[in-house]
């Protein structure tokens, strides 16, 4: 996230007294590089865990962890949940989910968020067992039901040691959810969203492949902002990573990932194609591996399958292709997206300096079926990806 992007957003964190709360240090850092104003709320077993003073100095305002002492510096819960224009709860434990799903006002978070109208944010942090519960996620439920926004614990090593369900998502995860509902993008809500991403490897032999310079990142950008803005993201990549909230299929060819998105479409509402798929395959995949010698070789090629064109007949699925061209850039992008018949395709120009493949910066021209072109200057890639993001909408709807 890029400076600015929430400048004077007024933001309260509240801490409740679980092991990761240390972590909410990143989120509260997070946040004010980016321009919002933090307060930040303890519950008393949250100070046992990481000390006011800390907190108080990430942000650079006096933090609330006791009734009486908040009253006493003009600071209740009241004046709290009236300045707030979002509460998040980073962590959130059971027993502090528990008390704000049943309206228990004990302590000064659960007292602040009981007294606001803001939107509410919870990230859970927890056992495993404790987060799959019937009683935690009935409450959860609850929640969710009063238009909470959930950011789901990853899955990882827990305090007990196991590897489970209830790891605190990134503080980068978080803050990309505020940021959404701050700005009213969580406009993605129930929509089944499958992405692929990064490049394609055709083998040669069992040790060499035909591949290209994608390193995945625009297309994981774009899932991961997808499931920030609610979606329900299915992610077929070929450089894995097991992104946080995302069902990640991991392929390796062309042939794979047709057949990976051919079951993850059925039933999806948007793709996007963001993978870089090689154009071609060799005609024959040697079984052994092929000896070096002084002499030349020739390697006869054929054409790849064409995922989209195959996906072409998919109803009700709003496609989204990807061009990178190194030159011609606008008339290469509209003669894709007339021959494949796309909603809408997204070019940029490759052989830049810092953007474009491997870089974390690109700059991209969107162009619609009907015609709408936007241009997005260079950027960080979480940043395309949400502009990207924001012209499909605006696509969508207006057809709808």
């Amino acid at each position: 996230m890029s400076e600015g992007r929430l400048q004077g957003r007024r933001v309260g964190i509240g801490i409740s007294g679980g092991i990761a709360a240390y972590k909410a240090i990143e989120v509260i850092r997070l946040l004010t590089d980016a321009g919002a104003e933090v307060r930040v709320l303890m519950t008393p077993e949250a100070t046992r865990f990481v000390t006011p003073l800390t907190l108080e100095a990430v942000s650079d305002h006096p933090v609330a962890a006791d009734w009486l002492a908040a009253q006493g510096a003009g600071e209740t819960h009241i004046a709290l949940a009236e300045w707030a224009e979002l509460i998040a709860i980073v962590p959130a434990t059971a027993n502090t989910i528990a008390k704000l799903a049943l309206g228990i006002a004990d302590e000064i978070v659960s007292g602040t968020v009981l007294a606001s109208r803001a939107p509410l944010v919870l990230a859970p942090a927890m056992n495993d067992v404790m987060y799959t519960q019937q009683q935690t996620q009935d409450h959860l439920a609850a929640l969710r039901a009063r238009h909470a926004v959930m950011v789901e614990p990853a899955v990882g090593r827990l305090a007990s040691g196991k590897s489970g369900v209830g790891r605190l998502a990134s503080a980068e995860r978080v803050v990309a959810v505020i940021e959404a509902v701050l700005s009213g993008r969580r406009n993605l809500d129930g929509l089944r969203v499958v992405v692929s991403a990064g490049g394609t490897r055709e083998a040669i032999d069992p040790v060499r492949y035909l591949g290209n310079f994608s390193s995945g990142k625009m297309g994981r950008a774009l899932a991961e902002v997808a499931a920030a803005r609610g979606a329900e993201v299915t992610l077929v990549t070929t450089v894995p990573t097991d992104p946080e909230g995302i069902a990640e299929l991991p392929v390796r060819s062309a042939t794979e990932m047709l057949s990976a998105l051919e079951k993850a479409t059925t039933g999806a509402d948007v793709l996007v194609m963001a993978a870089a798929v090689a154009d071609y395959v060799p005609e024959q995949i040697a079984a052994s591996k092929q000896r070096r010698t002084d002499k030349p070789i020739d390697l006869h090629l054929r054409p790849n399958v064409d995922i989209l064109k195959a996906l072409g007949s998919r109803r009700g699925l709003f496609r989204v292709g990807f061009a990178a061209e190194t030159e011609d850039l606008r008339a290469q992008a509209q003669q894709k997206l007339a021959a494949k018949h796309l909603d809408l395709i997204v070019a940029n120009q490759v052989g830049v300096d810092g953007q474009g493949l491997g870089s974390d910066f690109n700059a991209v021209t969107i162009v619609s079926a009907s015609g709408v072109v936007v241009d997005i200057p260079r950027l960080p890639k979480w940043e395309v990806a949400g502009r990207i993001w924001d012209a499909i909408d605006t696509t969508r709807n207006r057809g709808a």
